[in-house]
């Protein structure tokens, strides 16, 4: 998407809510019922929507190339070193 320079202001409610201009929200495909994602930033808030659109974007992105392990598995294997880790750390401090 191309960067958008309008600007625009809203209000927030007494519970905090705000409402997303019109524009914006068919800009970024905003329905009802949908989530963002929000993070304090240096600049301010920040409000990531996450779309049907968002998600299409990244569908695939996990995607395993031939012969590795299958990711499920892999999680598993990384679980299991950092238990291990954390068991070494708990034995040390034991010590």
């Amino acid at each position: 998407m191309k960067t958008i320079k309008k600007l625009d202001t809203v209000l927030f409610t007494t519970k905090g809510q705000v409402v997303i201009p019109a524009w914006l929200r068919k800009a970024f495909s905003i329905e009802a019922g949908s989530k963002a994602v929000v993070q304090a930033t240096p600049e301010g808030i920040l409000l990531k929507p996450i779309t049907r659109h968002t998600i299409a974007k990244l569908h695939g992105i996990l995607k395993r190339k031939a012969g590795e392990k299958p990711l499920a598995e892999e999680w598993a294997e990384h679980r299991r070193v950092e238990t291990e880790l954390e068991e070494g750390r708990s034995g040390r401090n034991r010590a």
